[in-house]
């Protein structure tokens, strides 16, 4: 296979599991919200937390994608 061809399916692989990726820490920063709520019974202020949190995660890994681009 050509260097150039396994480079793009690499970086195609790499793009196409952000999604996944940015999906994930959503719901894993909520679902921890959810959890200390729950445990700690201050309902709507660690979820709210969580899913903050969980999309801060998100788009950081959206910057280091695009700073990964920029690089190539």
């Amino acid at each position: 296979m050509k260097k150039e061809t396994r480079r793009t399916l690499r970086e195609l692989g790499y793009y196409s599991t952000l999604g996944i990726s940015i999906a994930l820490s959503i719901f894993i920063g909520l679902f921890a919200g959810v959890y200390l709520d729950g445990r700690w019974g201050t309902h709507p202020l660690l979820t709210f937390i969580g899913l903050g949190l969980g999309i801060a995660a998100g788009f950081k890994n959206i910057a280091m994608a695009v700073k990964k681009s920029r690089k190539l």
